[in-house]
């Protein structure tokens, strides 16, 4: 999945605030096409889904999609190009899993692994009642929380159904195929 100094990103978008580009859809749209200005080729982008406020009552439903990418070989590189995206389209980011114009998280960079296996897999079992108040101070990758969130597998197994995350083994299908059936049922195309 890489080759020369690119690599290439699995990136789920999200959005349940309106930012200057207009609705979360629009704001979706146009943030793909902020990341193509940004040196980051798209080569797959999923259909939109509209999906509830995570956590439930929160804000408003969220739009979400993935995309598959190719951009700078180091993840912190392509992070830090998203965080500046998000900025773009006025992300502020006060609290933990609050209503947004917009959220691009990097899911994954091809096979890698960061900081290291032994983090990855302490931060992807990090019990539920923790994951609002615990944030990890450095790059986790693949994000730990990517198989429990049918918003982030629905859209990816669209893009990516064959991505095998390198600690569990499993694929995206194989994830979203043991995903509550409930989650994935509120996750719809819109």
């Amino acid at each position: 999945m890489t080759g020369g100094n690119s690599r290439v990103f699995l990136i789920a978008l999200g959005a349940n605030q309106p930012s200057d580009a207009g609705s979360p859809r629009a704001t979706l749209i146009a943030a793909l096409e902020a990341l193509e200005r940004n040196g980051i080729r798209l080569i797959r982008s999923s259909r939109m889904y509209r999906t509830p406020c995570f956590p439930a009552g929160a804000g408003p439903d969220y739009v979400n999609a993935a995309a598959v990418a190719e951009g700078p070989a180091d993840p912190g590189a392509m992070l830090a190009t998203l965080h500046r995206i998000e900025a773009e389209f006025g992300r502020a980011r006060v609290s933990r899993w609050a209503s947004r114009s917009l959220d691009l998280d990097l899911i994954a960079a091809g096979d890698m692994v960061l900081p290291d296996a032994q983090q990855q897999d302490r931060w992807r079992a990090l019990p539920a009642q923790r994951q609002s108040v615990e944030a990890p101070d450095t790059l986790i990758l693949p994000h730990p929380r990517m198989q429990d969130r049918a918003f982030v597998l629905v859209p990816l197994a669209e893009v990516a159904p064959d991505w095998v995350h390198p600690r569990t083994g499993q694929s995206v299908a194989q994830m979203l195929k043991v995903s509550p059936p409930e989650d994935v049922a509120q996750v719809v195309p819109c």
